[in-house]
């Protein structure tokens, strides 16, 4: 499983993703992931919504094996449900 996570400095929910995916991927051999910075790496909305296929107004955005996931929230959500977050 990869995960893509793009972000940005200054974003609390981008750091929360980030060290959630630091987490999964020290506790899961099948985890591993990589961080965006959409500033420096000169990722704009629009590249985000055309991968999304839908409007990304907020970052992070995250994707789990190119399927867009969303947020930190459905992340966590979907982290818990099928990676065995918090059990």
């Amino acid at each position: 499983m990869f995960t893509v996570i793009f972000g940005r400095e200054g974003c609390p929910y981008c750091v929360r993703a980030k060290d959630l995916a630091e987490r999964l991927s020290n506790e899961r051999d099948d985890f591993k992931f990589r961080y965006i910075d959409i500033i420096k790496e000169g990722v704009s909305k629009a590249d985000l919504e055309k991968s999304a296929g839908k409007p990304c107004p907020t970052v992070p955005q995250i994707f789990v094996d190119q399927d867009h996931i969303g947020g930190f929230t459905e992340f966590e959500a979907y982290a818990k449900e099928n990676l065995g977050l918090y059990q």
